[in-house]
Formats: structure tokens, sequence, C-alpha cells
């Protein structure tokens, strides 16, 4: 089994910092002259938008270095896309401010082709996710319109995640737009090779990784061709896929998630889900909750014998990390690391004893039975079941109360729903536990 190096937290988030500061200080410093303070500023502003957009390209690579600088790469995802938001709003600086004298041929149709295009793959995103911009007083109108005739067509036209993914594959060429814009009509540049060449190196790796994404990564990719063996629906919302290998099996640690491409009735789809078996079973297992149409639609789309391919292992949610007093929170779907972590519990065991919240609403909680049953013979983990129908909500307040002594050399593990983890991790560090003990699985960034 492969060991999966467990890096210091914050590297990559701590070099990209480190690059910005020293990029601005030589925009400070090397100033040439003649260059009007508005002018320089808003030349400026479009070349570190251009150069957080390049590095963004960086980190949707799914390069293994990429992946251990940021901790998994669902970190990475989440640091991409603040990064090519942040870009975006410098645009929104660049653009008024600067006037630069160089007027090239092609430089302000690449640029206006790079900021609309990526204005409009930025609003596509954030479409599915309206109700956490529009005020909630606003809602029941969006809501009407959507329904309307002609927005009906717009949203077939433009809705589902694969058509947006696929879409969204053009984001290296709208940022290459940009990049050219500025290398051709960036007016500090014919006067300091220094504010050059920095902007060519550092604007320009991320096409180079873009490309390499695009054109090279498919053939080196590791793959692994599977088929459909079982589609359990576990709970109304919750479905078990259960994949058998056709050849050399991935192999992976407990925790991890993959890519999987799946035949489906209605066409290939692809989805990353956590793995949630051990590694030493036959069959690959999937949880997955009915968030979006396909996930939906699961039993329906699937058939035993569908054909499957596995990319990966990603990810480094991983119990190592941890003390050796430990508590693994799960809320929902967010059970299905921790499922791996248990079933895995003889061939993986922590490193010490171990509380299991798991957060659900509505008696029979999935996979409880098979939870009881595998913590009952492990000394080291205790289960505690927590509906929130008759309980409440679970907060920091109880886990604390009931499996800590003391937050002193305490780890937490958490996967589950935005809202939960965030109001848990809160108070945890209220509490007093440092913000390195906490971890979590990002698994709403996909």
């Amino acid at each position: 089994m492969p060991t999966l190096p467990l890096p210091a937290r914050h590297v990559g988030p701590a070099t990209i910092a480190a690059l910005l500061v020293g990029y601005s200080a030589l925009w400070a410093l090397l100033r040439p002259a003649g260059e009007p303070t508005r002018a320089y500023v808003g030349q400026y502003l479009g070349a570190v938008s251009v150069v957080l957009l390049s590095a963004a390209l960086v980190l949707i690579s799914s390069l293994p270095w990429v992946e251990a600088w940021f901790d998994g790469i669902d970190r990475a995802a989440i640091w991409h896309r603040r990064m090519a938001i942040t870009g975006l709003l410098l645009l929104v600086g660049h653009i008024p401010l600067a006037a630069s004298p160089i007027h090239s041929r092609w430089g302000g149709t690449l640029g206006a082709i790079g900021a609309w295009g990526m204005v409009g793959l930025a609003v596509w995103a954030i479409l599915p996710r309206w109700q956490s911009v529009v005020p909630r007083p606003l809602r029941i109108v969006v809501r009407r319109l959507k329904d309307v005739a002609g927005v009906r067509h717009v949203r077939r036209l433009f809705g589902g995640y694969d058509r947006w993914r696929q879409v969204h594959r053009l984001t290296g060429v709208l940022v290459g737009a940009a990049f050219l814009h500025g290398l051709l009509d960036g007016s500090p540049f014919p006067t300091s090779d220094v504010l050059r060449w920095s902007y060519v190196v550092l604007g320009g790796v991320g096409l180079v990784f873009y490309l390499y994404r695009e054109l090279i990564a498919s053939f080196v990719r590791s793959l692994h061709d599977y088929e459909v063996d079982t589609v359990t629906r576990v709970a109304q919302d919750l479905v078990e896929i259960a994949l058998r290998p056709l050849g050399r099996p991935m192999t992976f640690r407990p925790g991890q998630f993959a890519l999987v491409y799946i035949e489906a009735k209605d066409g290939w789809h692809r989805h990353p889900f956590t793995l949630a078996s051990a590694p030493s079973e036959d069959l690959v297992r999937f949880t997955v909750k009915g968030l979006g149409d396909y996930t939906r639609a699961l039993p329906e789309l699937l058939e035993p014998g569908m054909p499957a391919v596995i990319g990966g292992p990603h990810g480094r949610f991983d119990h190592r990390k941890g003390t050796a007093r430990q508590v693994w929170i799960a809320g929902g779907v967010g059970i299905a690391p921790f499922l791996s972590w248990v079933r895995a519990i003889e061939e993986h065991p922590p490193p010490g004893e171990v509380d299991l919240y798991y957060a659900f609403t509505g008696s029979p909680a999935p996979f409880a039975e098979e939870l009881a049953a595998r913590t009952s013979g492990a000394a080291a983990v205790r289960l505690h079941l927590a509906d929130s129908a008759v309980a409440g909500r679970l907060t920091a307040t109880r886990v604390l109360a009931e499996a800590a002594e003391s937050v002193q050399g305490l780890s937490v593990f958490m996967c589950g729903p935005e809202p939960m983890l965030r109001d848990l991790q809160r108070d945890l560090r209220a509490a007093g536990v440092p913000a390195r003990h906490i971890h979590r699985e990002y698994f709403d960034w996909r």
C-alpha cells in the first residue's frame, strides 16, 4: 500500500502569498519614469489579475505535488476558486484605471475576450447557487421567473454540471487572451525587462499547466477499469454504488476520494465521490447523496454490468495527522469517509481513542447498524448517534462535554454540510481547540 506524504498545512497558500508580495514589490520598486500614477496602478492591477488567474490554472492541474502542497485537492480547488474570484475583482479596477498609450492591433480585442469570457463563466458558476447570493425577499421573484417560457429555454441550454464543466475547460484560453493583452499593451513592459519577464514567467506558467492538463494529462493519468456491481438505495436520498474491478484495482487509503466515470443509460457521467469502502475489499463502494439531477436519478440510470472508470485516488483526509485523542464528526452523507475508516479499522487503526459522532435527521440512520457492529468490537472507537429530530443539532459544546475532559491534545476530524461544519469549527476554536488540530473534508467544492 503506498503511503501518502503528510505535509505541513498551508504550504501552498503561503507560497502564493510570498510570490504575490514579491511581485508587488517589483512593481513598487521598478516603476518606469514618466508612468502616470493612475495608469500605473491600473496596469499593476491587470498584471496581478493575470498572475492570480494563472496560479488558479496551476491548482486545477491535478498534479500530485500540487495536491501535496495544499494538503488535498479539495483545498487546492477552494484556493483555485478564491484566486479566480480575486483576479476577476482586480479586473474591475484595472479596466477604468489603465490608460496605456500602447494600442496594438489585437491587444484590446484579446483583453475584451478574456475579461467578458471569464465574467460569463463566473456568473454561470454562481447561477446554481443563486439562493446564496439573492436576498431572501427577492427569492420568490426569481422562482417565478425561472418558470417563464424563455427562461426555461435558457436554463435547458445552460443547465447541467457536465455542460458547464466542458465550457469551463475554455478558462485557459480566456486567461491566455488576457495574458497576451497585457503583454501587447502593458505600458511598463517596453522599458522594464524585469517587469516584462516576471509577468511572462508568472503569467505564462498557468498556461503551460493548462496545456498539460488538456493535451497530455489524459495519457499519463492513473485510470482503472471497473463495472457496476450493485446500486443500493440506503435512504430516500442516499445511494451506495459498488464497483467491481475488471483489471488491476485502484489502491487507496481510507478517507480518500476518486473521480468516477460511469456510462449510464443517458451517457457517460463524471463526478468526484468519496470512497466508503476499506482498501482490502473486493469491491469499491461510494456513498452518494442525491443533490443534482444526475445523483438523484442514479438508481434509475445505473444497472449492474455498466462500465465505469476510476481516476485517482485523491485527498489527504487521514486520521494519521491527528493526535492520540480524536473526535470524528459526520453529518449526513459526510459519514462516507468515516465509513471507510471504520471498515478498515483493523488494517488502518487510529493512533488512539476515538469518539465518532454521526449527526442525522430522522431514524433509522443509514449504516447505523453496521457502524454499531463494527465499533462494538473496537475498543478504541465509541459511536454516538445524534438524531437532530430528537436532540436538536449537534454542537461543539455537547461533543466536548461528552468526549473530551480537556481540549489539550485533542484532534477533530469533520465531514458534512458546510453550515454545520462552519458552526462547529467556530465553536471548537472558541473552546480552545487549535486550528491545526481541526481537519475537514471539503466535499462540497465538487
